[in-house]
């Protein structure tokens, strides 16, 4: 047999799983281009904090600051937040402000909730017990900054307007509609409200594709999607609001295959968040084959929001090719308050109903199956949860004969093939 060993359970004791193939199949892994970048150590973490882009230091802002507010990106993001929360510690405790005047806040934007263990895996043990740290809430406690200029109301968590020293933590990953996550996302939707969010996410006629006439509708612009960042309306749209807010510093981590912090961008949300998105496009690359008979779409990065893994597993697999999602997600898939699932039939505002992906055969492997997930992955009845490796062979066994044709991702929610990228 041939062995392939895959990163699981990121945020659980972040360990592998070995798939088995039989030795006559055609079977190649395709990693991202930087799977195996070195993570930086903490003199490389103070480096990237010492020379920010386009913005003063943390240490400089302080001196004459008061209280401060640092965000986090949320569970359905691979941030390692809490091996850079430390140094911001540091600086900002030499120079005035204590950690009485220190608060977190972690950026759910339309997720659900967090909880006290979601907080120590995030942000550490240590954190949690020495400052407060808030879930935002987006249908409550909410402040107008302004509009932007394409008409989005922004209105952002008051807890973080109150403060006058706002910092954010988040990493850059390719993104299904604003081409590249991470930079002000934080703030749109990170910290913002219900209907901020709504109206960025295309309730706007003018960020329709031409045809689309309601939200259910919706298919976004062609500047718009996975690595699409010129000219991008939603990511416009948030850089204005993230100004707007007055983020003062925006730290962004660039990923290696075990989502590690292998780079670290920090500065203005603009200016240091373009120059992140410039070593992300070298670092997710992934070179696919094409019309492949099995495609093994392993999710890593982002298990809770799974999904994401089958844009690219389409772009690759064969017609009445069988695409095995591998979702090993404790924590099950998200809760999406636009796009999730809260019935049979029903949804967030912009759930899109049964508009499921276009493969022959869908097998989801997970130790933690579900009987639906809240998140759109396939039609239910058209889905094969198995919970062991054995039985997903078993069943590609019986559905391809001879030496079929296995392409392998690793880490497929945060691949993306170059020629997709417009920056």
């Amino acid at each position: 047999m041939i062995e392939v060993s895959m990163p699981t359970l990121l945020w659980y004791g972040d360990t592998s799983l070995r798939l088995r193939f039989p030795s006559k199949w055609n079977v190649k892994t395709y990693p991202m281009d930087g799977d195996s970048l070195s993570p930086l150590d903490d003199r490389g973490i103070k480096t990237a904090l010492s020379s920010p882009i386009g913005s003063r230091t943390v240490g400089e802002l302080a001196k004459t600051r008061k209280e401060a507010v640092i965000v986090v990106d949320d569970m359905t993001r691979p941030t390692r937040a809490y091996q850079i929360i430390p140094f911001l510690l540091k600086e900002l405790n030499d120079n005035g402000i204590s950690n009485d005047h220190i608060r977190f806040i972690m950026a759910l934007g339309m997720h659900g909730a967090a909880d006290r263990a979601d907080f120590i895996k995030k942000l550490g043990e240590e954190v949690v017990e020495q400052f407060p740290v808030y879930n935002h809430n987006p249908f409550g406690y909410l402040t107008h900054v302004g509009d932007t200029s394409r008409g989005t109301p922004v209105h952002v968590n008051s807890e973080f307007m109150e403060c006058d020293l706002r910092i954010a933590i988040g990493c850059i990953v390719p993104h299904p509609i604003t081409g590249f996550g991470g930079g002000p996302k934080i703030i749109l939707p990170g910290i913002a409200g219900f209907d901020t969010v709504r109206y960025n996410h295309f309730i706007r006629p003018r960020f329709l594709a031409e045809g689309s006439q309601t939200a259910t509708e919706a298919q976004p612009r062609p500047s718009a999607g996975w690595g699409k960042l010129a000219g991008n309306v939603p990511q416009l749209d948030a850089e204005e609001a993230a100004k707007l807010s007055g983020l003062d510093i925006k730290i962004d981590a660039i990923l290696n295959g075990r989502c590690q912090t292998a780079g670290l961008f920090v500065g203005d949300v603009s200016k240091a968040f373009r120059a992140g998105t410039k070593r992300a496009t070298k670092v997710y690359a992934t070179h696919p084959p094409k019309d492949v008979d099995i495609v093994v779409a392993n999710t890593y990065a982002k298990s809770n929001e799974a999904g994401l893994a089958m844009w690219l597993a389409q772009k690759t697999v064969r017609k009445n090719g069988t695409v095995v999602l591998i979702a090993n997600a404790p924590d099950g898939q998200c809760t999406h308050y636009l796009y999730g699932k809260f019935g049979q039939k029903i949804g967030g505002r912009l759930f899109r109903g049964k508009r499921y992906p276009k493969i022959g055969k869908l097998i989801v492997y997970s130790q933690y199956p579900v009987k639906e997930p809240l998140l759109v992955i396939g039609a239910p009845n058209e889905m094969m949860w198995l919970k062991e490796w054995d039985n997903v062979l078993e069943e590609l066994q019986q559905t391809h004969s001879g030496t079929p044709t296995v392409a392998i991702y690793p880490t497929t929610e945060i691949q993306v093939p170059p020629e997709e990228i417009r920056i």
